[in-house]
């Protein structure tokens, strides 16, 4: 628990001068995900706030909407033939009587940077399987300028990035800017899972007053994660995929892309954006 960093040499190589040093790297390891003791999806993350990054998963799945939902989480002693404890299989456990929905839990999935379904079947999905529609009660609205402010506020609270060079960042912002939360991983499909369940433990779902903003591109599944947890605005520093605009359209989440400065576009959802009149022309 808790290896977010390892160290390893490194020849290291500068303007012709050659020396040995210690490197500091994110570590990476695999983590079981079982459901009621029954093996359910593989990934690999970075160490840490594994019981959130579980229960976030299974919110994108469908399984939890509620922290009553869920009964419990547990390492898994005994993980390895020799019986000792590597704290990288967890066993999430839901209250009884919650029903588990018949959505492709089957699959023993092992989770990369962009897994799920694909095409009009996964848009259809969690458009009918999500518990948090996303609506506008009172509506949100972003101004555009704060938006780009963002992105700079992401970078500064990366406290692991700054040591290592290789993670990716999630982080939740209210609709006024404040940063309600962060996590790091070297997937940022996992740092999305680690806000979710970080929020699903403190009742805090649907995030429906939130902006979610990713390091990276937005694929179909971080939109797909949004959309699960009842996020309505998605922001990304990258592109999104096509599948993910598709998906926007469908859900009426709205979809940011290249947020860089004051830059951006937007690919869905444009009126939860609060536009200067003379940005609006041309």
């Amino acid at each position: 628990m808790g290896r977010v960093t390892e160290r390893r040499k490194v020849l290291r190589i500068r303007d012709g001068a050659v020396s040995t040093r210690p490197d500091t790297l994110v570590a990476e390891e695999p983590l079981e995900i079982r459901l009621n003791g029954k093996p359910l999806a593989i990934t690999m993350r970075t160490p840490g706030d594994d019981f959130a990054l579980a229960a976030g998963f299974l919110v994108s799945e469908g399984v939890l909407a509620t922290g009553s939902d869920l009964q419990n989480i547990v390492y898994c002693a005994g993980a390895t033939v020799d019986g000792s404890n590597t704290y990288n299989v967890v066993d999430v456990r839901t209250t009884p009587g919650v029903v588990i929905p018949d959505i492709t839990l089957e699959r023993n999935v092992y989770t990369t940077s962009s897994c799920g379904l694909c095409g009009k079947a996964s848009l259809d999905a969690v458009r009918t399987t999500t518990r948090w529609p996303i609506s506008d009660t009172p509506p949100v609205r972003v101004e555009a300028d704060l938006l780009a402010s963002l992105p700079d506020r992401l970078r500064a609270a990366q406290r692991v990035f700054d040591r290592t060079g290789g993670l990716h960042a999630a982080a939740l912002f209210s609709e006024d800017g404040e940063l309600l939360d962060i996590r790091e991983d070297v997937g940022r499909h996992n740092a999305v899972d680690k806000l979710v369940g970080r929020a699903l433990q403190n009742d805090g779902l649907p995030l429906s007053r939130t902006i979610l903003l990713v390091s990276g591109r937005a694929s179909f599944e971080l939109a797909q994660k949004a959309v699960m947890a009842g996020i309505p605005v998605l922001a990304a520093v990258s592109a999104p995929s096509s599948l993910a605009v598709d998906l926007a359209v469908e859900t009426g989440l709205t979809l940011v892309g290249f947020l860089r400065g004051a830059s951006m576009n937007v690919y869905a959802g444009q009126d939860r954006i609060a536009l200067r009149a003379a940005a609006t022309q041309g």
